[in-house]
C-alpha cells in the first residue's frame, strides 16, 4: 500500500517552542492533569489584552476590510509603518519598500524563499527564535549560527561571527531584542557589525518585534538607521507590544543601496503576491497602534506586571542552588543557565520532559533556540506572579535531588 511521509525539505527543520514536549504537556492536560505553560509569549491567556482603542479600531472598519487588499497593504498602513521607520531612524525611501505580513513569522519565511539557493549559507545567532534557522534551511539554505555571550550581556559574539563568514554567506540575522535571552544591543555592536556586512557585502536581516517591550530606560538602536549604505531588511509588528498575537499584524521595510538586489526584490514582490495580501482587518489598526511613539506601557514601569514579574523571576532563578541568569531587559523571557555538572544533564530535552513529568510546568529547552550545550531552558515570565512563585517553588523542589538518568 502507497504510503506518504513528510518532505525531505523538512529532515532538519525543528520548531521545539511547540514541538514534542509540548506535545507530552497536551497529551497531559488531555488526560485532565493541569499544566503550568512557562513556554510560549502569547499574551492573552494570562489576561494581558489588548488596549480598548484597537480593539474598537479593528471593528470600526471591518465592512472596509471585506475584500483584498494591494499584496503590501493598504496605504494607511504603510503610511504608519513608514512614519515609524523615519522616527527609528530607518531611511526607507516610499511605501514601496514596505511589506505587510501576517505576523512576522510568514515575513520571515517570505525572505529567505526568495533570497536562498541550495547550499547558500545565513549567519543566525545562537541561542536564536528557531523560526530564523528553520526558514533557512527550509529554504535550501544553511544556518550558520554564531555565538551570543551571555558573560556579555548575550551581546554577539563579533569575532565568531566573523570568522563563520564564507564566500557562501549571503546575509547576517540579528534578533534586537533578543528572543530568548532578552538582550538590547548597544550602538557599538550594531556599528561593528554593520561595518562587517559592508566589508563582506551581506544583506542584514533584523528582527525587531520587541523594541517597544524595554524596561530599565534602556534605549534601542535600529541597526538600519545606522548603515544607509547597507541594504537592510528590519521586521516588526504588534503581536507582543500590543498584545494581539492572535491578530496576526507583521511588516517588514527596506532600506539602504537596492541598486545590486533588484532580482531579489522581484523575488519578494512576487511572493507577496502569491500570498494576495495580509489579514486586511488587521492591517486598519496599525495606524491607531502606532499613533504616539513616546508613549511608554505602563506594564514595563515599576509596579506594572511585566516589570514587577520580570524581577521576581530574575530574583527567584539566582536564588535556586545550580541556577544562574543575566537580567533581561527586553520583552518577557528569561533563559536561565542550570549547572549541567552538577545534575548529570547530557540532554536538556530529557531535563525539561522530567519536570514536565513530575511538577507538570513546561518549559522549552535551550537546544530548542539551536544553544548546543544542555545547559540552558527559556522560561516565558508572563504568567501572574502567584503562578510563577509556584513554579520557582517547584522548580526548587525538583532540583534538590535531580540526577539525569
Amino acid at each position: 500500500m502507497r504510503t506518504f511521509s513528510k518532505s525531505s525539505k523538512l529532515d532538519n527543520v525543528c520548531y521545539d517552542i511547540r514541538g514534542p514536549v509540548m506535545d507530552e504537556a497536551n497529551e497531559m492536560i488531555a488526560k485532565g492533569e493541569k499544566i503550568f505553560k512557562l513556554n510560549i509569549g502569547n499574551p492573552a491567556p494570562f489576561a494581558f489584552n489588548a488596549p480598548d482603542e484597537i480593539i474598537q479600531a479593528m471593528t470600526d472598519n471591518l465592512r472596509n476590510a471585506q475584500g483584498y487588499s494591494d499584496s503590501k497593504g493598504i496605504t494607511e498602513a504603510r503610511q504608519a509603518i513608514y512614519d515609524y521607520a523615519h522616527f527609528k531612524g530607518i531611511p526607507v525611501e516610499s511605501l514601496n519598500d514596505i511589506y505587510t505580513g501576517n505576523g512576522v513569522s510568514e515575513l520571515i519565511t517570505m525572505v529567505m524563499q526568495g533570497l536562498l539557493n541550495n547550499g547558500d549559507e545565513v549567519l543566525v545567532p545562537a541561542p536564536d527564535y528557531p523560526l530564523w534557522t528553520a526558514s533557512v534551511t527550509l529554504a535550501g539554505g544553511t544556518a550558520v549560527h554564531y555565538i551570543c555571550d551571555e558573560s556579555s550581556e548575550w551581546y554577539p559574539d563579533l569575532e565568531d561571527m566573523e570568522k563563520k563568514i564564507t564566500d557562501k554567506t549571503k546575509a547576517i540575522v540579528i534578533i534586537n531584542p533578543n528572543n530568548p535571552t532578552g538582550a538590547v544591543y548597544p550602538k557599538e555592536i550594531l556599528e561593528k557589525i554593520a561595518n562587517m556586512a559592508r566589508r563582506h557585502e551581506l544583506i542584514i536581516f533584523s528582527d525587531e518585534i520587541y523594541d517597544r517591550l524595554l524596561m530599565d530606560g534602556v534605549e534601542h538602536t535600529s541597526i538600519a538607521s545606522l548603515c544607509p549604505d547597507v541594504f537592510c531588511i528590519t521586521l516588526n509588528g504588534l503581536s507582543k507590544s500590543h498584545r494581539i498575537a492572535g491578530f496576526r499584524v507583521g511588516w517588514m521595510t527596506l532600506s539602504g543601496d537596492k541598486s545590486r538586489v533588484k532580482g531579489y526584490i522581484e523575488g519578494l514582490n512576487m511572493l507577496s503576491s502569491m500570498r494576495l495580501c495580509s489579514n486586511v482587518p488587521s492591517q486598519y489598526i496599525i495606524k491607531y497602534a502606532l499613533g504616539d511613539y513616546t508613549k511608554t506601557d505602563d506594564l514595563l514601569l515599576p509596579g506594572g506586571r511585566i516589570y514587577d514579574q520580570r524581577e521576581y523571576i530574575y530574583n527567584a532563578l539566582n536564588s535556586i542552588d545550580g541556577l544562574s541568569t543575566v537580567k533581561p531587559k527586553a520583552a518577557f523571557y528569561i533563559f536561565p543557565k542550570i549547572d549541567a555538572k552538577r545534575f548529570n544533564i547530557t540532554n536538556d530535552e530529557q531535563f525539561v520532559l522530567d519536570f514536565l513529568r513530575e511538577k507538570k510546568i513546561l518549559l522549552v529547552h535551550g537546544g530548542g533556540f539551536h544553544w548546543e550545550q544542555p545547559d540552558h531552558f527559556r522560561i516565558v515570565y508572563l504568567p501572574k506572579l502567584e503562578d510563577l512563585e509556584y513554579s520557582m517553588n517547584e522548580m526548587r523542589d525538583f532540583l534538590k535531588d535531580y540526577k539525569q538518568k
